[in-house]
């Protein structure tokens, strides 16, 4: 692809999240291999950036066997969080920002320190010093969360919004804790779904080797502070509006409202 082809596929993208109208994937965008797709990530990025939204993390996707099953892929991918997805603890996010979110129970963590991808002697679970239960609203741009690998890269990992807990310190017997702790996502008050912090490539502390290789293959920068998204406990759930909960043990409880109008339906 061409950087006029780059730009042309990010605004479909912007534009189909600015009027919550779907893409059909097939019809409207070019096929593109993974790099075309990260480049398109990374100008929807510089774009919010431009505007006054920082990035402040990334998170892994389809790092659970249950999240490849539901999306019928097969690859752990990253994406780039930004400072207006952040929803703080307790908040609310209104539904009409929104197309037809789903929602997953995860992990956060937080770098302590600057690293460089690309440096062998990188590692990322040594730099990370607090972790936190996290809800993350995942919101594809395309219709029924239709797509293949590079489109849901292209589309920035379908990324929406998240709310983080209280950060606890981690240490050696938080990580051994975390290896099996068990997660509980409530919609509406009522559970939905019960996992483990293992469905998380089998080890959370996995996610050093597979963040670090895709952040060096394409350039993603991990800065000091950064969130970093883990990945989902369970499939995701769809949802309209009230409230969501997501419970890890040994760790607490995160939780966040949406509101306003509840609009199951696409805009075609």
């Amino acid at each position: 692809m061409t950087v006029p082809d780059v730009q042309h596929v990010a605004r479909l993208l912007e534009d189909a999240a600015r009027t919550r109208t779907p893409l059909s994937p097939r019809a409207e965008l070019p096929d593109l291999d993974l790099t075309e797709a990260y480049a398109v990530q990374r100008v929807l990025v510089g774009n919010r950036e431009s505007l006054g939204d920082p990035r402040v993390g990334v998170k892994l996707g389809f790092t659970s066997t249950a999240k490849m099953r539901q999306m019928g892929v097969d690859d752990v991918i990253v994406g780039v969080l930004t400072a207006r997805m952040r929803v703080r603890e307790g908040g609310r996010i209104d539904r009409s920002r929104l197309i037809h979110p789903r929602v997953e129970p995860e992990i956060a963590f937080r770098l302590s320190r600057d690293l460089d991808p690309a440096d062998p002697r990188a590692d990322l679970v040594s730099a990370l010093d607090a972790v936190a239960p996290a809800v993350e609203l995942i919101d594809s741009r395309f219709s029924g969360f239709a797509f293949d690998l590079p489109r849901v890269v292209a589309d920035n990992t379908s990324a929406a919004a998240f709310a983080v807990g209280h950060w606890v310190p981690l240490d050696a017997r938080l990580w051994a804790h975390l290896a099996n702790a068990a997660v509980t996502l409530s919609i509406a008050g009522r559970p939905v779904a019960f996992g483990s912090t293992a469905a998380i490539l089998g080890d959370p502390r996995r996610i050093g080797a597979a963040l670090l290789g895709i952040a060096a293959e394409q350039s993603i920068p991990l800065r000091a502070g950064d969130v970093v998204l883990a990945g989902a406990a369970t499939e995701a759930f769809p949802v309209g509006t009230g409230h969501v909960e997501a419970r890890v043990a040994g760790l607490g409880r995160v939780a966040l409202t949406i509101t306003g109008t509840r609009d199951d339906g696409e805009r075609t």
